[in-house]
């Protein structure tokens, strides 16, 4: 053989085999390494979903018990999300839900919204955005308390031409120079809460299982033998987050 061919040969031999032996190790780091990964992410994501219930107010894992939603134009969410309902001694005290505001300044902010049984906000959340920093960007809670003017509100206690910021002749502040932003999110807010509203009943009866909240008629079948009639708008594959 041409010494020159030789070469050639042992050298992308000695490079396939550095592939190979590079390629196992990340796999087996990523697979001695996943659970730790997914421990944490579950820990921040308890995290922030507890920042939009009152402390104390529920004694259930949220993220273990968490139960699928549908592409819903009140949800904004572009593929299915999760809810994660708050017990307290088995009793439903709240539901926190993942919505998105498909219209920010620079696109989709996804946001956790806690919602009491009785239809009051129990606190709202940013958990990803694009807005401009240190002008849109006071819509999360580590830089602005501006996301706290939701707490309480409802439905009941604000009608719905006042669900927006004062400068479009609401209820909810804004910084001058930055309406785009908490617009988005103050009309996200109250479609979530119209959301809660349309499906209470289904949102809050843990007694249906892993089976997906407001799902459209196609998507529904009937209930169980066991099981009750509001049961009936829900179906059953296993929850999918939504989560970027």
């Amino acid at each position: 053989m041409i010494p020159s061919i030789r070469e050639t040969l042992s050298t992308a031999l000695t490079l396939l085999l550095f592939c190979v032996v590079g390629a196992g190790l990340l796999s087996g780091a990523y697979t001695l390494t996943r659970p730790a990964i997914e421990i944490t992410e579950q820990a921040e994501k308890l995290a922030l979903i507890s920042q939009t219930l009152p402390p104390g107010s529920f004694d259930n894992d949220l993220v273990g018990d968490a139960r699928p939603l549908p592409v819903n134009a009140l949800l904004g969410l572009k593929r299915p999300g999760l809810s994660y309902v708050a017990q307290k001694e088995g009793k439903s005290t709240a539901v926190v839900l993942e919505a998105a505001a498909p219209d920010g300044y620079a696109g989709e902010i996804r946001l956790l919204v806690g919602i009491h049984a009785d239809g009051r906000i129990a606190g709202v959340r940013v958990t990803a955005h694009h807005e401009t920093p240190g002008l849109g960007d006071y819509i999360e809670i580590a830089k602005n308390k501006w996301i706290t003017q939701f707490d309480a509100r409802s439905l009941a206690d604000t009608p719905a031409d006042q669900w927006q910021v004062r400068k479009d002749g609401g209820r909810f502040d804004s910084m001058a120079g930055a309406t785009i932003t908490p617009r988005a999110v103050v009309k996200a807010t109250h479609k979530a809460l119209q959301f809660f509203a349309a499906h209470q009943e289904e949102l809050l009866n843990v007694g249906c299982g892993y089976r997906m909240v407001g799902a459209s008629s196609e998507e529904r079948t009937a209930p169980s033998t066991g099981g009750h009639s509001r049961c009936g708008s829900l179906r059953s594959p296993h929850p999918t987050s939504g989560d970027q």
